[in-house]
Order: structure tokens, then sequence, then C-alpha cells
């Protein structure tokens, strides 16, 4: 494939990047730029002091190291306390846990949940601003960046859940949204964490993409292919460096591409962001991560199923999995009595509702009572975490779940 082929598909699948990542981009990719400085001051105070003990909640800033050497940033928001039934909060892709924090207490989730007595655990994933430290490895190592959302499924989340569990001694609930609802279907789908869950409740979720109604993104993640990493040497992928504001500069220069709206174009019409939680999402947003992970979501994308990562070749998949193409995360193994809240919006450009129809077809066994689904016609991706009404729609829902799991 020449350069200049490349170079368009690289274009392209940045405008799935920005479309995974709720709120990216409003306007030129300058932009992106120049809110990294205003991000200066949270990364040199923590997440807790920047967003979360201004408000005078107390909250802990905690490291957790998984099995294969990353060190996690983890924040522990209302104190704990005996009796207090713990909950985990993953992001998605290309943000951290700053971003369940845009909105008031009073409408953001995790001091809601603060609030309803929960002992709140938010999540940073490996490579994001506060998760950027390994045993033996820095940052400029590209070996650092060797990996996808299977190793998040593999030793992120379970070694979050150890901690925890250990910490509190309870089973946990959890919420994920976007790729943080990906992470948990493949750890169940597996076995992993069953034991420690005692409810699921799952923002928007992404386990099919075939149906995304983006068409440039989909366009871009059809085009994506494992080859472009070797060509254009990112391992790591920065959404706020200078080639990546490059291409986007490009991109936003292509006739019939609106950037003045884009969010709009590759998330849905969100129908409840304000501008200024907007602009707070900028100037904490977007995050890095491994380019291996986006070509790994750009597989989920063209093949229509959930597998592990594909590496191409017979050897190489032979090699990592003992077989020559890449197992499949089996959803229908899924335990059919672990609670779980499933809620998706009609104006979704990414988790469509034809899609998520597909992955409920995997739980249509559940037992009665432990699956609940709730549909929100008016939202988008990002109005489930950043919606000025989901207090209402959504997170009053979810812990009145979680309350009922006793």
């Amino acid at each position: 494939m020449a350069l200049r082929s490349l170079a368009f598909c690289m274009v392209m699948v940045l405008v799935l990047v920005v479309a995974l990542a709720p709120g990216a981009v409003e306007g030129s990719s300058r932009k992106l730029l120049a809110q990294a400085n205003a991000a200066v001051a949270a990364q040199a105070y923590g997440i807790c002091n920047a967003l979360v003990t201004v408000h005078g909640y107390p909250c802990q800033e905690i490291t957790v190291t998984t099995d294969d050497g990353y060190i996690l940033s983890v924040q522990r928001i209302g104190g704990g306390g005996t009796g207090k039934p713990p909950v985990i909060i993953q992001h998605g892709v290309l943000v951290d846990a700053a971003a369940w924090l845009m909105n008031s207490p009073d409408k953001n989730l995790p001091l809601i949940l603060a609030d309803s007595g929960f002992d709140v655990w938010m999540v940073n994933t490996r490579g994001t601003r506060f998760s950027r430290r390994h045993t033996s490895m820095d940052p400029s190592n590209p070996k650092f960046w060797n990996w996808s959302w299977d190793e998040l499924v593999a030793h992120d989340l379970p070694a979050v859940f150890n901690y925890v569990h250990g910490q509190t001694k309870q089973k946990i609930n959890y919420v994920g949204h976007s790729l943080g609802t990906l992470l948990a279907l493949a750890s169940l789908s597996e076995g992993k964490l069953v034991n420690q869950l005692k409810s699921v409740a799952l923002l928007t979720p992404i386990a099919y993409l075939t149906h995304m109604s983006t068409p440039i993104g989909a366009v871009g993640a059809r085009l994506f292919a494992g080859e472009i990493t070797t060509a254009f040497g990112f391992a790591e992928f920065d959404p706020k460096g200078e080639p990546v504001a490059e291409f986007l500069d490009r991109l936003c220069a292509t006739p019939g591409v609106p950037c003045y709206d884009i969010l709009s174009v590759l998330t849905g019409k969100n129908c409840c962001l304000n501008a200024s939680t907007v602009d707070l999402f900028l100037d904490h947003q977007p995050q890095s991560t491994s380019t291996k992970n986006l070509v790994h979501l750009s597989q989920v994308v063209r093949n229509g199923v959930l597998m592990k990562y594909d590496y191409g070749r017979f050897d190489l998949n032979y090699m990592h999995y003992g077989s020559f193409s890449a197992p499949h995360y089996d959803l229908s193994k899924i335990p059919n009595n672990l609670p779980m809240f499933i809620t998706y919006g009609g104006q979704d450009a990414l988790s469509d509702e034809h899609d998520v129809s597909r992955l409920l077809e995997y739980l249509k066994s559940h037992d009665v009572g432990k699956l609940v689904v709730d549909f929100i016609h008016e939202y988008a991706h990002a109005d489930f975490i950043m919606g000025i009404n989901a207090k209402d729609l959504v997170y009053n829902k979810v812990i009145s779940f979680f309350n009922q799991q006793q």
C-alpha cells in the first residue's frame, strides 16, 4: 500500500477514534493542543484534588499494580466505611476517570453514588495521564504500548477488582461506559470477575459495531489495518500530539466534513450537553492509548464478531493462541444469574440499537428479574456520562438497580 494511501487510512481511523471518545472535538484540532496546557494543573494535583475534594468529598489517590507491571491510578471517593457497598467505575477509550466528573456534584455519577452511600472507586486505564508508569518500562519505550483491550481484560480489571475486594471484603458493583462495557462483557464471557461481582451496569454498551451509523468512522475502521502502525511508527496514540493534530487538520479541510460539529457527526446528536461541560471536558481530555488498541477496535468493526486481537498471520496467531485464528469471546457464557442493567440511546451513532439488540440476543436466557434493559430515545453516546439530565434518566435507575441486589 502506498504511503499516501496509508495516510488517508490513518486520517479516516482518527475519525473513529474521536467518535469512541465522547465529546472529543469541536472545531479545529488545534484546540486539542491548546487544551493540553490547561490540563497541566490537574496533572500536578491529581483527579481527587482537581475535581473531587474541591466539592467537599473525601477522596484518596491509590495505585494498583497489574500482574504485567502497569501501575494504575485509582481514586476512592466517599471515604469507605463499614458496610458501604463498593462500586468500580470504568471509563471508555481515549479518556480517563475525570470524564465522569465534568458536571456539578449533583449531576455526575461518582459523586451521586457517594451521596447515595456507595464506596466509589474510579479506574484510570493504562496509558492515560495518571497511569503512565510501569515496574520496568517507560512510556518512551514502544514495548510499553504493546497491548490492546485484551490486556485490559486480562490484567487491568482483575488487578483493580482484587484490590477493591481485598480492601472492602464485599462483592462489587460495576459501571462501565462504552469501552468500559466491552471490557466487562469480555471478562464475564471468560469467567473472570464473576465471583467478586454483585451486579453490573452497562451504559451504551459496545460489543458489536456492525451498524455504526457514522459513515466516515465506519469507512475509516474498515480501511485501517495493522501495517499502518508499522508504517507510521506509532506505538502510543497521543491525540494531543502534533502528528495527530496535523492529520485532523487535513481531515477538517476535506469538503463535506463538518468539523464545527464533528461530535454530533460521530457520536450522534447528543441532546443534553451544555457548552461549559464540553469546555471542561476539553480541559482534561482526550488521553493517550496504544495504537494496537485502536487496531483491535477497528477489527471489531471490520469482522463483525467479538474476538481477541488478530495478528494477521497464521504463525503469529498460533504463537499467541495455539490456533491459526484469533479466538472469539463467547458472550453466551456470561452467567445467567448475574444481575445486569443495560441502558442505551436511540440517537447513538456508535452503540447502535441494532447492535445492542444483537448483544441482548446472547442474554435472552438470563434469569427472570436479573436483566433490566432501558432505552432512552433522545440520548446519544456522550449524554450517558455528561448529560445534564442523566441523573434522572440514567443514574437514579442504576442506583435503584444496585440497591435491589441485596
